[in-house]
């Protein structure tokens, strides 16, 4: 069942928000990297190069604090660093775990190939993954971090499984594993973790397993501690309303990119967390109007009561040009406080959010 997204939400509202009402920002994650950093990452393996391991640790640090200053530059409510220290989503954590071995990069599509990771032998936590990036983050920040993990679901379904009797089996060890991780992050002052699990999106019949997962990774962890889910494109419809029953207290789903044609979808029955919702289109290097945003933000207010919404890009920005990317979240942070203000003087009635279009 539901968290208790309302025990955690207020503690991410700036102490000078200037309206009544509050729409959480944030964003979901990845950022375009610099191209620099890029740069340095090629570098470091270069043998003719006298760029080394401390030289890169250096230029990441860099990274991380100025796409964590853009974030806050934007206005976002909560901050992440932009995965700046990361390469793709299942390859930075399986070279973390203990069980996982690679043995070189599959393609995925057209011309895209993907070092897809071998599960070996049982997995296990050793050291942990993102405690140091998170403090860092923190460190360099004046707003609320948010940590992203890949989740287990993802983690298992997207590696070749050579060691468990089955893939479902090797998901619960890595629930637990994540648990641990979500404890250490939680001991250094982490209090919003959002899990992501795209691969859901392309098997959904398989949501009573990532329902499991997300009961593993919740045990013991304390109510202020915000957990988000994050599940990208895909009919949502065929893992809702089962995701009523999922221990999270906000769901992250993309929409925009679908004209929120699936946003009905979430009317009946009586949707539970809060919603965190796609706003502007992660795939288009085009920055939508304020106008535009203000109206897809109203999509939401069908849904759910502006205390239970997040307005946030639709994915990841990491694929977009750089000033693209900052211009989409600062004009999403501008058009949910218009909107905040909008509610605040009566002009949205909450109960028919389109009534006036």
């Amino acid at each position: 069942m539901v968290r208790t997204p309302e025990a955690n939400r207020e503690q991410f509202r700036p102490h000078d928000h200037a309206n009544d009402a509050f729409l959480l920002t944030t964003v979901v994650g990845s950022y375009p990297k610099p191209k620099w950093l890029n740069r340095a990452d090629e570098l470091v393996d270069d043998p003719d190069s006298k760029f080394d391991a401390s030289d890169l640790e250096e230029a990441h640090d860099d990274a991380c604090r100025l796409i964590t200053h853009e974030h806050e530059r934007a206005g976002l409510d909560t901050v992440v660093d932009g995965e700046m220290r990361r390469n793709e989503m299942v390859e930075f954590f399986a070279d973390r775990i203990d069980g996982y071995e690679f043995n070189g990069p599959v393609k995925v599509w057209g011309h895209n190939y993907f070092d897809k990771p071998s599960v070996v032998e049982e997995v296990e936590y050793d050291e942990p993954w993102l405690v140091d990036e998170f403090a860092f983050t923190s460190d360099v920040s004046e707003r609320p971090v948010k940590v992203p993990i890949t989740g287990p679901y993802t983690l298992g379904f997207w590696a070749f499984n050579e060691a468990y009797p089955s893939t479902e089996e090797l998901v619960y060890d890595l629930a637990d594993l994540v648990n641990e991780e979500v404890e250490k992050l939680v001991e250094a002052g982490a209090r919003y973790i959002q899990i992501d699990e795209p691969a859901l999106a392309t098997t959904p019949e398989d949501h009573a397993i990532v329902g499991e997962a997300l009961e593993r990774i919740v045990s013991g962890i304390d109510e202020e501690v915000r957990i988000g889910l994050h599940v990208c494109y895909g009919d949502y419809s065929r893992i809702y309303p089962e995701i009523n029953d999922y221990p999270i207290d906000e769901f992250d789903v993309e929409l925009c990119n679908g004209d929120f044609e699936q946003i009905p979808t979430f009317t009946d029955p009586e949707f539970e967390p809060d919603l965190a919702l796609g706003v502007v289109d992660a795939h288009t290097a085009e920055v939508e109007p304020v106008a535009e945003i203000k109206e897809n933000i109203r999509q939401g207010l069908r849904v759910v009561p502006p205390e239970k919404l997040t307005i946030s890009p639709d994915c990841g920005l990491k694929l977009l040009p750089r000033d693209i990317a900052y211009g989409k979240m600062e004009n999403m942070v501008t058009a949910a406080r218009e909107v905040e203000a909008e509610i605040d003087a009566g002009e949205i009635d909450v109960d028919n959010p389109l009534a006036d279009d």
